[in-house]
């Protein structure tokens, strides 16, 4: 009887060591958040961020100075797609309000991609780019679902600490179809 009880406890031993490193997996690639927020006021609500200088450190770096200038001030959301993301436009070209020089400068910097293993689930901050995965400037997208197709293809800087209520609001705009994109 004893070593049936210690072949069970052993089983159950092993058992727990593969969960215990597929967990490990799972949840080794979530960083520590930065003690600084950034939060954005929209018509349907306040959204905070939280970011990751582990992960993206010059990415963070530029979103807290576009932030320090104004610069997303009277921007918009270009793109929601349900599920998939809410596309901040790119400050450059997005903004009802005209831009300084100042502003204008860093706007139209262009970010080496930061990549990471970090993955893409529901309100981590991706950066947007064109085909080139060292040409994102300032637009961004708050994931509204998992997407694993974008892990280590796009910068993620951070995530949604506040705000979730907000982004299911977004979701529920009518939107139109423009070649792939679903626009707002």
């Amino acid at each position: 009887m004893c070593s049936g009880v210690s072949k069970s406890i052993a089983i159950a031993v092993a058992c727990l060591a593969v969960l215990c490193g597929a967990f490990n997996g799972a949840f080794a690639t979530v960083p520590e958040l930065s003690s600084s927020r950034v939060v954005f006021q929209t018509n349907y609500g306040d959204i905070e961020f939280g970011f990751y200088p582990s992960v993206a450190p010059r990415t963070v770096e530029h979103i807290f100075k576009l932030v320090r200038l104004g610069c997303y001030n009277t921007n918009h959301f270009f793109r929601v797609d349900k599920g998939f993301v809410a596309q901040v436009a790119d400050v450059a070209g997005g903004r009802t309000a005209p831009m300084n020089e100042v502003q204008k400068l860093e706007a139209e910097k262009t970010l080496v991609g930061e990549f990471s293993d970090v993955k893409h689930v529901r309100g981590i901050l991706s950066m947007g780019r064109y085909s080139d995965p060292d040409s994102a400037q300032s637009s961004f997208s708050m994931l509204l679902g998992d997407a694993p197709h974008l892990d280590g293809e796009y910068a993620i800087f951070g995530k949604v600490t506040k705000g979730d209520e907000t982004l299911r609001k977004l979701e529920q705009l009518p939107t139109r179809k423009e070649g792939i994109f679903v626009m707002v």
